[in-house]
């Protein structure tokens, strides 16, 4: 039941004119400014509740709750604070409905947990709480499961809840980033760009995201470049422990973070750290599609070690005269990634795509925003889902 890391991952797109708040709206609006300062004690709570009042739910949660437990409540606080935004909620909600099949979540877990949620802000509204707002929130959530529960009834037609994969290649290219090659037992459908979620053997019912660091392939293998991160569970384990033939669990695709093949823009790719595998999946769709299209790509690390994959991205751009590759080393802690993106264009006519820790792509985000490109025409994945990312 626990989704990622999940906040309203907004589509790039123009932003409708802004309307009126609707009643049910500036009630949930109350309602969060209300639990804000107390946000881990209605955590807290709300799993009380649910692991008390049902405790047959407690199997689709990690062992250890304290590394994701907020995740569920935060996406359903989020879901109800955008309740007006309809467009940009459904997609939300569909992503989240159908990756909620692989934690065994079924439609008739579903009011369990609204009851759950009403109970703990119950508690916690205490200075706002009334009749009234109950019943904002118990519409909200009810349109908010029952788009969730659609959208994974279609998935189930069409899609298994996960696939198992089989790790084929583990190449340790530094101390602490491994690129990760697994063959999934059945056809894996995605786009260059998107992510998953994966779990590994070590930490059940604990997923992570990682993103495809290639565009589908003929053999229908998979790649994924994973950093290792202190106390992360899923990324050390990938890193230190995996090999060839561990079996692994992956969730569906998600993202938007794809190349719209319909237009002839060029395109403006920032990837800092293991966010450059998205970016060489880009690469990848571009030259796969026969375009000639140009793809200006910096490549920003910390230190020259972390260039692990330049000798790749070098490869790409001797094979493809289309292709510019241009390494940005963050020398002294010094924020050199926007400056570098300054320095050259103009990029009017591009299309950004920015991919990497959530600092860089704030700062990536802000800086294409400076130099003129409109924020419909960035591309990134949402920066709070990936706080979490590669833990």
């Amino acid at each position: 039941m626990t989704p990622p890391a999940a906040q309203l991952s907004v589509p790039t797109q123009r932003p409708a004119p802004a309307q009126p708040a609707s009643p049910d709206a500036i009630l949930i609006r109350r309602t969060m400014a209300e639990i804000g300062p107390v946000a881990d004690k209605v955590t807290s709570y709300f799993y009380a509740l649910l692991f008390v009042r049902h405790p047959d739910l407690r199997s689709l949660f990690p062992a250890a709750m304290d590394t994701q437990r907020d995740r569920l409540l935060k996406a359903l606080l989020t879901a109800a604070e955008h309740i007006d935004n309809t467009p940009v909620l459904v997609e939300y909600l569909q992503n989240l409905g159908r990756g909620h099949r692989k934690y065994g979540t079924r439609a008739e877990h579903y009011p369990a947990v609204g009851e759950c949620l009403i109970g703990a802000l119950n508690k916690y509204a205490v200075g706002v709480w009334d009749a009234e707002m109950e019943a904002a929130w118990v519409r909200a959530y009810t349109t908010i499961s029952q788009v969730m529960i659609d959208a994974a009834a279609a998935d189930e037609l069409r899609a298994p809840a996960w696939w198992y994969a089989e790790v084929v290649s583990h190449d340790l290219r530094t101390s602490d980033i491994a690129v990760v090659t697994v063959r999934p037992d059945q056809p894996y459908p995605f786009l260059a760009g998107q992510y998953t979620s994966l779990e590994t053997p070590w930490w059940p019912r604990i997923w992570r995201h990682y993103s495809f660091a290639s565009a589908p392939r003929s053999d229908g293998l998979l790649t994924f470049h994973v950093k290792a991160v202190p106390a992360g569970w899923v990324s050390n384990a990938l890193v230190h422990r995996a090999r060839p033939g561990d079996i692994i669990r992956l969730g569906p695709p998600a993202g938007s973070m794809t190349v719209d093949h319909t237009t002839d823009s060029g395109l403006l790719c920032v990837g800092g750290g293991t966010g450059i595998a998205p970016i060489k999946a880009l690469v990848e769709d571009i030259a796969e599609h026969g375009e000639r299209r140009p793809v200006e790509v910096f490549y920003g690390a910390r230190t020259h070690q972390d260039l692990y994959d330049i000798d790749t991205m070098l490869r790409l751009q001797q094979s493809h005269p289309w292709l510019e590759v241009r390494p940005v080393v963050d020398r002294h802690g010094l924020l050199q990634l926007p400056d570098a993106i300054r320095e050259f264009g103009p990029w009017t006519e591009y299309d950004a795509y920015v991919s990497g820790p959530p600092g860089m792509i704030r700062s990536g985000v802000d800086a294409l925003r400076d130099i003129g490109i409109p924020s419909e025409r960035i591309r990134h994945d949402s920066v709070e889902e990936l706080v979490a990312t590669g833990d």
